[in-house]
């Protein structure tokens, strides 16, 4: 126990002093120290696995001890089967860093649940390190163990050739400080994925999007993250239904998400707006909601709805502008406005046609 707190003592003097003067103590590296000073020190971990063996008998009842279920459990060696033969000291003192960071052991259950793998990597490799500068990224510890949550292999990602790196990429590219915390939680694989060649470089500026604008971070991240192939097989399936290139890319500036729908779904989409709907592709351009809809819940079922209304003489009728904001319109919302709005009888017949035609699929 001595030893323990000698190590504690030891740890908070070199954070106060270097080997020639006194440095102040700015608050960022203050607010560090509450996660430092938590961390367990090697003797301390040494002295609480040295029970282990009288309280778990292997890895699955250290992992009930820990608050898993036996469902979770089942999951996490179904994942990672590794896990039931790791050595108790080490999965214990993985467990242990996790938790002493402050992790709810109900975010710990949905850390092992979902990145069982994760328990396999070194964790403790430059930890100290990696969590002060990571502290200082994201400003309270708060933000920090929600990121780690959203993202548990931060702690695994190099530090010195990936994570530095990439937080230096962006800061040169223009992207605030708060933009980047935005999209790191937004998207998990912003580190390891993130790279801008000049060919990417050429579509960004291509959107038309400038820096500081609210678009900004969202397409700088999303095109930084995609292969350059995909985003060319993307544009191209818009360009076959008849947008020019430079009409996509401006697209991809004021709505940046589409970069995330897949080629199939655009595909689909578009042949029934334009085929089946006789509507243009100017209008898709104008109105890119569209192509994020379910086609088999929302478009399919809805537009057919607006024929039955228009072959029964009813109104309101879904066409015109009334067709792209019945589109937008949310479930309830919809058959409120399209469906009850008639007498019973006459509402009971289009609720029936309307489940009919949506539980059609492809």
């Amino acid at each position: 126990m001595k030893a323990a707190n000698f190590n504690v003592f030891t740890q908070f003097r070199f954070l106060f002093f270097n080997s020639k003067t006194l440095l102040p103590l700015n608050p960022t590296r203050f607010r560090f120290l509450t996660v430092a000073a938590a961390l367990p020190s090697p003797e301390t971990l040494e002295h609480q696995t040295e029970d282990l063996s009288s309280t778990c008998k292997d890895s699955e009842d250290l992992f009930r001890q820990w608050g898993c279920t036996e469902d979770d459990i089942s999951k996490i060696f179904q994942r990672r089967p590794s896990l039931r033969k790791m050595e108790l000291k080490k999965l214990h003192s993985k467990l242990k860093i996790l938790s002493d960071l402050g992790i709810p052991s109900s975010d710990l259950t949905k850390i092992l649940n979902c990145r069982p793998r994760f328990l396999s990597c070194r964790i403790n490799r430059c930890l100290d390190e990696r969590l002060e500068f990571f502290q200082t990224l994201f400003g309270t510890k708060e933000i920090l163990i929600k990121a780690i949550v959203r993202n548990p292999s931060m702690l695994t990602y190099d530090f010195h050739k990936q994570i530095k790196p990439t937080v230096a990429f962006y800061d040169q590219l223009g992207l605030s400080r708060s933009d980047l915390i935005t999209m790191l939680l937004a998207r998990p694989t912003l580190i390891p994925r993130s790279s801008l060649d000049d060919e990417k470089m050429d579509y960004i500026q291509r959107t038309g999007v400038e820096k500081g604008t609210t678009m900004y971070k969202h397409v700088i991240t999303l095109f930084a993250i995609s292969r350059s192939e995909t985003i060319r097989q993307k544009v191209a399936n818009l360009e076959k239904h008849g947008l020019t290139e430079d009409e996509v890319f401006r697209l991809f500036g004021r709505s940046p998400f589409l970069l995330t729908l897949s080629v199939d779904k655009v595909q689909r989409n578009m042949t029934f707006i334009l085929g089946t709907m006789k509507l243009s592709a100017n209008l898709v351009r104008d109105n890119p909601c569209l192509l994020f809809l379910n086609l088999e819940t929302c478009i399919k079922p809805r537009y057919f709805l607006g024929e039955k209304l228009d072959d029964m003489g009813l109104v309101p009728r879904v066409k015109g502008p009334s067709l792209l904001r019945a589109m937008r319109m949310t479930e309830k919302r919809f058959i409120k406005a399209f469906i009850n709005c008639h007498p019973e009888d006459v509402a009971c017949e289009l609720m029936e046609y309307y489940r009919s035609v949506k539980r059609v699929r492809r």
